[in-house]
C-alpha cells in the first residue's frame, strides 16, 4: 500500500469509469478525495459512499467540465471542504467519433472545451494551492501517440495537447517542487469501451497483453505518481495499454 496519508485530492470526472477507479484507490491508500461529476448523481453517491467506507472523507461537487466558472466553483469548494489540496488528477473527458469531413462543429468545440481547455483551467485553478510535493496527473489515452483506425482524429487530437501541456507544465512548476505527469490509458473495459463492444475484438488485437485493460489498473498508475515514490518523476507520460503502443 503507498502511503498517501493527510493528502487531499481532487479528482474530475470521478463518478463513473477510471474517474471513479482513481477517486476510489486514493482513498483506500490514505487521500481524503473531491471529485465532481456532471449527470451521474447516484452513481456519484456510490463513489462516496465507498471512499467513506475507506475511512477517508468524500467531497461531491457537481460540475461542467465545459463551463469555466463551473471549474473555479469547483476547486474553491473542494479546497474549502478538505482544507487544501495536494493533489489534481484531471480525469473528465468525452468522445467524439466521426471523420473530419462530418464534424459536428458544435460537438468539435464541446471536445475541445472538456478534454483540453478543462484540464488547463483545473490546473490554473488548483497552481496556487499546492506546496511543494504536490501533484497534477492528466488521463491522456494511447489515441494521443497512434491512431490506428479512422474516425477518432479529433479525440486523438484532444489527447495529444495533454502530452504538451504536461511537458510544458512541469517546467513551471518543478521549481515549486510540483510534478506534472500524464498517465495514457489504452482500451480499458468501462460503460464507454465494453469489453464486449463491437469492436473489441480488433481493439484486444492491437495490444501485446491480448486483453482490455481494467479501470483499477489505470487507477493504480495514478495512485503511484500520486506519491511521494514518484518524488523524481515529472514531465513523463506513463501508458497503460497492454503495449498496444510497442
Amino acid at each position: 500500500m503507498i502511503d498517501l496519508n493527510g493528502k487531499r485530492a481532487l479528482v474530475t470526472g470521478g463518478s463513473r469509469g477510471i474517474g471513479a477507479a482513481i477517486a476510489l484507490a486514493l482513498a483506500e491508500n490514505g487521500a481524503d478525495v473531491a471529485f465532481t461529476y456532471q449527470r451521474s448523481a447516484e452513481k456519484a453517491e456510490a463513489v462516496a459512499r465507498s471512499i467513506e467506507s475507506a475511512g477517508r472523507r468524500a467531497v461531491v461537487i457537481q460540475a461542467d467540465s465545459a463551463d469555466p466558472e463551473a471549474i473555479a466553483r469547483s476547486v474553491s469548494e473542494a479546497v474549502a471542504a478538505l482544507g487544501g489540496l495536494d493533489i489534481l488528477v484531471n480525469s473528465a473527458a468525452i468522445g467524439l467519433s466521426g471523420t473530419i469531413a462530418d464534424i459536428d462543429v458544435n460537438e468539435y468545440q464541446t471536445l475541445m472545451d472538456i478534454n483540453v481547455r478543462a484540464p488547463v483551467l483545473f490546473a490554473k485553478a488548483v497552481i496556487p494551492h499546492l506546496a511543494e510535493g504536490g501533484r497534477i496527473i492528466s488521463i491522456g489515452s494511447g489515441l494521443g501517440e497512434r491512431v490506428p483506425f479512422p474516425g477518432v482524429t479529433a479525440y486523438a487530437m484532444s489527447k495529444a495537447a495533454l502530452t504538451s501541456f504536461t511537458r510544458g507544465l512541469s517546467r513551471e512548476l518543478g521549481p515549486n517542487g510540483v510534478t506534472v505527469n500524464l498517465v495514457q490509458p489504452g482500451s480499458t473495459d468501462t460503460d464507454a469501451n465494453p469489453a464486449d463492444g463491437a469492436s473489441a475484438e480488433f481493439q484486444r488485437s492491437l495490444t501485446s497483453l491480448g486483453r482490455f485493460g481494467e479501470p483499477h489498473e489505470v487507477a493504480s498508475a495514478v495512485v503511484f505518481l500520486a506519491s511521494p515514490t514518484a518524488s523524481v518523476i515529472t514531465g513523463a507520460i506513463l501508458t497503460a495499454g497492454g503495449g498496444a503502443l510497442a
